[in-house]
């Protein structure tokens, strides 16, 4: 983006000496990145800017500055594009710079080739062409450098050369103590020895049609005809004279810029009359003016003794600041009788509209002026006091009650003007041909700012924190009426009203609407609406200026509408001037015509002056001036240019320079690009003037910028392709590889495959022959199973056998006791053979032969349950053992006590007993744990 280092720099030191000034913009050192001084300057074909700095070369081409350090590290003190090259001169060496494919400056020494022939701390302070000859002029000799020919012819004056100097048709040089010289033939011919010439140094020689005219640096102009020598007068003759002139140039205009040492810039115009004097105190950067160039934009460039400054010759607008605070904030401004008066928040000021005088300040007016209003040959001046009538230099309060904020006059009645007041509206009427205060209107007390009233006595009125109002004025003007509040549009930040073209205007954040006079209802206009729905909104400010033209502001443009010649619509106007740039007020914007085509718009520290006739750019061409790449984390490198880019895959980051070069300081460029194959649509417009890609995929790109300038497209698109490589391992080459690669992969896939399917075979028939063998060992499996089951089922048998001969043994031990107790009793008579039976009932009822008969069956049916249990349990004695053999059959204590002879309850004793020996838990059953063994 091009830099803008100042505002407007209003050229005037505030002594309220107001000559109103072309703007400057100020590069200081730090902006540039190189010295404070620069010694000469020089333009090439695509306008960019070259200047002879402490530093080197310094390149400006409107966007973006470049240091070229001098070749040995010494001041640079010349330079001059001729040409495609670059010339410069410094320290014991001169040469020339071309510019490279990648857009850079490559050094080439001249002085080189000639280098024990310059003399030791020889500098080289300028730079004349003339034909195919170029001169580089030290303080010593002059060296002529044929550029045909490639060789050096050295001029060495006896007395060395103060200056040299160049016109259309003829080279000329000073020595000191001997006067003027002109080349001829290689060689130098004296044409003035006058003792003026002699003890006077020659800051420039100009060309006249007959004549020279030298300027000298303490003793103003002279005309040299022939031999003769006679003083040119001007303006500024004896400040010309005690400032030192260092240096000097005639502008394209005829005009001359004189720069000095001490006094800054004097501009004559081609008959010595004081066009503009700008010094430090009204604008400059510094006093000392060391080098002067005229651009062919007609900007004046200053290398001054501390930074570059630019002026705007040829620019519509021209300033006047006011840095001391005296004037200060410019709220408003009108012509009267000749005279121009500005109101300011410090009060009335005037002067002569057509001098250069000091602004007079009006006494009694201290304090905040809101407007200016002309009728009838007599000026208002609404005030934060009141209401002043002006009178040349002279104001008379005519209403102190309120502050008054504007005027209006009624169509009906010349002799009537309302104001609006901070509390209402009141009315001014003219009797014996002096206005003053008649009365407030009652039944309305806000601020009316703005306020307009229609031919039928309806008056609108704008507040800004309520809206829009309106209501009827009785025919006396004392009262209002049919009060009514409008809910739309809705109340906005800087919002306004006016009358234009008889219809009431309302502006605001939404946008710009026009009351209908049928319905009494404000419908939005699409026409001036526009203008907030293309740039940002800032200010609802509506003006109408003599010639019926009204002007609105936006961020970046003032626009003014005006009626067409040939039908009934608008005819919109820009200029592209940004509010930041002219410092103003937001909504306090103020626009008056003082010229046919000369306005003046107010600012926060003075106001600048605008010619609408003279609004015209020139048709610039955007070009791209610098492409750099890198790659991830890497440093920046060049590239060339011309023609199509190619990079290397991991070089995908790119960056792109573009500009315009122009210099007018209230204008920037905007840009828009597009990157195809990257981007579907152009980008938003922006005064960024570089653009970074990164990570591009490989590819073909064309990258297009285009630019607006004063709002208006340029006519060329400037283009650069390139490519994007793809990576190594995304060539053709690589795919190649990646083919034979997956032919190999292939091959041995498919063998792998072979070698698998068949394992597979094979392991597929050794599964089914394990199948087999499996499925044999199941049914094997089966058939034990059935065996088992079997024996399982004869063990059953057996222990269901064992249980039937036990209950049967039980039973017949039951039938004998029973006999037994039955012969008992018979055998109480002493019978023998009773008592006989009942021994052979004895000894057939004894339990261990039982026992023994019942443990041989149950070892055969259980077998090694009786030696579990006693290893388990030794403790168990062998009635234990035979109680758990009955319990194993599952026999109840019922059935257990016979086997044993004896009562259930002495069974359930024993079991009580061996569930103690076997120590077994409460919760366990005895029955299930001894089935479990």
């Amino acid at each position: 983006m091009k830099t803008k280092l100042s505002i407007l720099y209003f050229l005037i030191g505030f002594s309220l000496f107001s000559q109103e000034l072309p703007p400057i913009v100020k590069y200081p050192s730090t902006v540039y990145g190189a010295g404070n001084q620069s010694w000469m300057i020089s333009q090439d074909d695509q306008n960019i800017v070259y200047f002879a700095n402490n530093e080197g070369l310094l390149e400006y081409n409107g966007t973006n500055w470049k240091l070229y350090p001098t070749p040995n590290e010494t001041i640079m003190r010349s330079v001059k594009v001729i040409d495609n090259k670059v010339y410069t001169g410094c320290y014991m060496n001169f040469g020339y710079w071309t510019r490279q494919a990648n857009g850079k400056l490559k050094y080439f020494s001249l002085s080189d080739t000639i280098k024990n022939k310059i003399l030791d701390d020889e500098q080289f302070w300028n730079i004349l062409k003339y034909d195919h000859w170029i001169l580089f002029q030290s303080l010593n000799r002059i060296y002529i450098y044929d550029t045909k020919t490639k060789s050096f012819k050295i001029i060495a004056p006896k007395n060395g050369v103060v200056k040299s100097f160049g016109t259309k048709n003829s080279i000329y040089y000073q020595t000191m103590n001997e006067g003027l010289f002109e080349l001829e033939a290689g060689k130098g011919k004296l044409i003035s020895n006058s003792s003026i010439l002699k003890k006077n140094i020659i800051v420039n020689i100009f060309a006249l049609d007959d004549s020279l005219l030298i300027h000298t640096q303490l003793d103003g102009f002279y005309k040299l005809v022939g031999s003769v020598l006679t003083p040119v007068a001007t303006e500024v003759d004896s400040q010309i004279k005690s400032s030192f002139v260092y240096s000097s140039q005639k502008l394209h205009d005829g005009s001359y810029a004189l720069g000095t040492v001490s006094n800054g810039i004097f501009i004559l115009s081609d008959t010595g009359k004081l066009n503009y004097h700008i010094s430090q105190s009204k604008g400059l950067s510094n006093n000392t003016a060391l080098s002067l160039f005229e651009d062919k934009d007609q900007n004046v460039w200053v290398g001054l003794d501390n930074g570059i400054n630019c002026i705007n010759l040829q620019t519509p607008v021209h300033n006047f600041t006011d840095d001391t605070g005296i004037l200060g904030t410019v709220y408003a401004s009108i012509t009267h009788n000749g005279m121009l008066y500005v109101g300011t928040n410090q009060g009335l000021f005037c002067k002569n509209y057509h001098s250069k005088g000091e602004f007079q300040f009006i006494k009694g007016t201290k304090g905040q002026v809101w407007s200016l209003f002309e009728y009838e040959k007599t000026l208002f001046c609404g005030h934060d006091s009141g209401t002043f009538i002006i009178e040349n230099a002279s104001a008379k309060n005519i209403f102190r009650s309120s502050g008054t904020w504007k005027f209006e006059s009624l169509l009906s009645n010349k002799n009537i003007v309302l104001q609006g007041n901070y509390y209402g509206i009141s009315v001014l009427e003219k009797i014996n041909n002096q206005w003053q205060f008649k009365n407030k209107i009652q039944g309305f007390n806000y601020s009316s700012r703005y306020f307009e009233i229609t031919p039928n006595l309806e008056v609108y009125v704008s507040h800004e924190y309520k809206g829009i109002f309106r209501f009827k004025l009785d025919n006396s003007f004392s009262e209002a009426k049919q009060f009514h509040a409008y809910s739309f549009p809705e109340k906005g930040k800087n919002a306004s009203l006016t009358k234009f073209n008889n219809a009431i205007y309302y502006a605001h954040k939404d946008g710009i609407f026009k009351l209908n006079p049928a319905t009494k209802q404000f419908e939005k206009d699409k026409l001036l609406s526009s203008i907030f729905e293309q740039d940002e909104y800032t200010s609802g400010k509506l003006i109408v200026d003599q010639s019926n033209k009204i002007w609105l502001f936006s961020k970046n443009y003032i626009h003014y509408f005006s009626a067409s010649k040939l039908s009934n619509q608008l005819k919109q106007n820009v200029i592209p001037i940004p509010s930041s740039l002219t410092n103003s007020m937001l909504g306090f914007e103020n626009i008056t015509q003082i010229s046919k085509s000369t306005y003046l718009i107010g600012t926060t520290d003075g106001y600048y002056t605008l010619n609408i006739d003279d609004v015209s750019f020139k048709n610039y061409t955007v070009s791209i001036s610098e492409i750099l790449i890198n790659k991830q984390n890497q440093a920046l490198k060049n590239v060339v240019l011309n023609g199509e880019g190619s990079f290397k895959s991991n070089e995908n980051n790119i960056t792109l320079y573009y500009t315009v070069p122009e210099y007018n300081k209230y204008i920037n460029s905007e840009y828009q690009y597009l990157l195809e194959g990257f981007q579907e649509e152009w980008s938003e417009w922006s005064t960024k003037s570089s653009v970074n890609f990164k990570n591009l995929p490989a590819g073909k790109y064309t990258f297009k910028v285009r630019a607006k300038y004063a709002n208006t497209l340029l006519q060329n698109t400037a283009t650069y392709t390139f490519d994007v490589l793809r990576p190594w391992y995304l060539t053709n080459v690589a795919y190649l590889i990646y083919l034979l690669m997956l032919v190999v992969i292939g091959y041995f896939i498919n063998k792998g495959y072979r070698n698998f399917y068949q394992k597979q075979k094979e392991k597929l028939i050794e599964e089914n022959n394990l199948l087999l063998e499996i499925k044999e060992l199941e049914n094997e499996q089966q058939l034990m199973k059935l065996r088992n089951e079997q024996l399982s089922q004869d063990v059953d048998n057996k222990n269901r056998e064992l249980a039937v001969s036990t209950m049967t043994l039980n039973s017949k031990n039951e039938l004998l006791a029973f006999i037994k107790e039955d012969l008992k009793k018979t055998s109480q008579d002493g019978n023998k053979n009773i008592k006989s039976v009942i021994r052979t009932i004895n000894d057939n009822i004894t339990e261990e032969d039982s026992w023994k008969v019942f443990k041989e069956a149950f070892d055969n049916a259980d077998k090694d349950f009786l030696k579990r249990m006693k290893l388990i349990h030794p403790l168990l004695t062998p009635n234990d053992l035979r109680l758990c053999a009955y319990l194993r059959l599952n026999l109840s204590s019922k059935e257990i006590a016979p086997l044993f002879n004896i009562s259930v309850r002495s069974v359930e004793i024993k079991r009580y007993r061996l569930r103690k020996k076997m120590e077994l838990q409460h919760e366990i059953g005895l029955t299930e744990y001894i089935l479990s063994v």
